[in-house]
């Protein structure tokens, strides 16, 4: 590789090699692999705290959103000495299952180190290292003609039947076609208690709305409603971290929503809620500050009850 494709910087005092910053990444919007590391760093103050602590899974796209890309648990080759390593089962193996050496992305130095592997997707699980799950999410998947509309109204049946449980939430986009309500929890409860309520939920109102939400993962029980996906309550699974890129044609972000935006969408004001890309979202950070800063907070313990 040609030398000027290499730029060393510093980074909070760690030393980094950064490499092809003119690489596209995005082809049908030309945005490159050093505006990718850009963004990155400019949204770090309001992403960082959502991963701190939690092992982080990435999905990597070294030749940009158009060609294969692949998941990456486990430390790759080459991880600076610097960078967190946490040692953790592998999660949805049986007991006895093997151990990875996962990154935990806790400061800006390790972000960019990941932004320039092209980890462009970061997804997290709703438990900190050590602990039960701090966080609920419930996410919405619009089986077409469905779309962000009809998820913004299943949001908001939602946000009623979980407040009088006193559980609080919080809506983001994916970045791609759905959405999800992120809810702080007690973090004393196990993930089997967290996905439990959330499948009672989940099943409550498909039972209550049944033409316009499923709660059960058929696809073929999808076309023209909402997936309310309670399984990302289970321990192996992961989400997408809040303000992390996705892999579509334009770099769009999994983006903190106003519940006035989702009231807008649900009522069909055209464009209220969309998948942001990351200019817009930098600028919605200036305008509102981080909006899932309540995620950081413990929240009520789930009511148990069948």
């Amino acid at each position: 590789m040609p030398a000027e494709q290499r730029v060393r910087v510093e980074v909070e005092g760690r030393d980094l090699e950064l490499s092809n910053l003119d690489k596209v990444l995005y082809p049908a919007a030309g945005f490159t692999k050093g505006e990718v590391i850009d963004y990155y760093t400019r949204i770090s103050g309001v992403l960082l705290p959502h991963l701190r602590d939690r092992p982080v899974t990435r999905i990597r796209y070294p030749n940009g959103v158009e060609a294969n890309s692949f998941f990456e648990k486990n430390a790759p080759a080459g991880t600076p000495e610097w960078v967190r390593l946490e040692t953790l089962p592998a999660p949805g193996s049986s007991k006895g299952r093997e151990m990875l050496d996962y990154v935990v992305c806790d400061d800006l130095p390790t972000l960019v180190w990941l932004a320039n592997l092209a980890a462009l997707e970061l997804h997290t699980p709703q438990w900190k290292i050590g602990a039960h799950p701090d966080l609920m999410v419930m996410d919405l998947d619009p089986g077409a003609p469905a779309g962000l509309a009809e998820c913004c109204g299943v949001a908001l049946l939602l946000r009623e039947r979980l407040a009088g449980d006193g559980v609080a939430s919080y809506p983001k986009t994916s970045g791609k076609k759905g959405m999800q309500l992120c809810c702080p929890v007690s973090g004393r409860q196990s993930a089997d208690v967290v996905s439990g309520y959330a499948r009672r939920v989940a099943a409550e109102l498909a039972r209550e709305v049944p033409k316009s939400i499923t709660a059960q993962m058929a696809k073929r029980l999808r076309p023209g409603k909402v997936f309310i996906d309670w399984s990302q309550n289970n321990a192996a699974k992961t989400t997408v971290a809040p303000y992390s890129l996705r892999a579509q044609p334009i770099p769009s972000v999994s983006t903190p929503l106003t519940w006035a935006e989702v009231e807008a969408a649900a009522d069909g004001e055209a464009g209220a809620v969309r998948q942001f890309p990351a200019t817009e979202v930098l600028d919605r950070v200036e305008e509102y500050g981080d909006l899932l800063a309540p995620l950081l907070q413990p929240g009520p313990e789930l009511p148990t009850r069948s």
